[in-house]
């Protein structure tokens, strides 16, 4: 299954956590976009301003959610990635599935786990990593 690995990568433990889980994905056959390995990164010029590398970004995102056949979002913090949302985003609306991954107990309010419009858009919660591989496998066979 090719899978595209929406998820925070602004810390070294995000990418860590990141490249860890993409190798568990991969390790069990699947194909996994992970933008901080496979995005801007293999982009082989340089870029004129910072609002060309920016578009850059959006674009091989973009491009690497529509062409997968899901997408992994890792959900952690009281209000998730304003990346991972909108990656989710264009998921939904090319009827791409969301394996949502939520490992952390901090909440977006007392009895709401997610946002009601997160929640809408994803296809499966799991919170663990391992229930996540075990989501992933269970959609391939």
């Amino acid at each position: 299954m090719r899978l595209y690995f929406a998820a925070p990568l602004f810390n070294p433990m995000e990418r860590s956590f990141n490249a860890d889980l993409t190798d568990r994905l991969e390790d069990a056959g699947h194909d996994v976009f992970l933008p901080q390995r496979d995005g801007v990164e293999t982009v082989d010029r340089e870029f004129d301003s910072e609002a060309e590398r920016m578009e850059t970004i959006f674009e091989l995102d973009r491009e690497g959610v529509v062409e997968s056949d899901a997408v992994v979002a890792v959900l952690d913090g009281r209000v998730p990635d304003e990346g991972v949302m909108v990656e989710i985003g264009i998921a939904h609306e090319n009827d791409v599935p969301v394996f949502g991954l939520k490992t952390d107990d901090r909440v977006f309010a007392p009895d709401e786990t997610l946002n009601a419009m997160i929640h809408g858009a994803l296809t499966t919660l799991d919170d663990s990593a391992d229930a996540l591989l075990d989501t992933v496998e269970s959609r391939t066979e």
